[in-house]
């Protein structure tokens, strides 16, 4: 995977993250409390900076906020 590429699934990641989050009315503080993990980490996934993340973290986000981790994937979101 170029790096392009790979920056570019991490950015799609970060806004699916953010959506789904302020969707069920969360603050990214809320989130991270409720996860035991940053609130930086939170906001550098939600931003462009190309934050890495493990499956292990998505899943968890993903069933905090009961989504399928697939719709984090989703490229269409806006």
């Amino acid at each position: 995977m170029t790096d392009s590429k790979q920056y570019e699934i991490y950015n799609i990641i970060g806004r699916n993250i953010k959506k789904y989050r302020k969707l069920r009315g969360h603050t990214q503080r809320s989130l991270s409390e409720a996860l035991d993990l940053s609130e930086s980490f939170i906001a550098k996934l939600e931003s462009r900076t190309n934050q890495t993340i493990s499956i292990d973290t998505l899943l968890m986000i993903s069933e905090y906020l009961d989504v399928e981790i697939t719709v984090f994937f989703d490229k269409n979101t806006k």
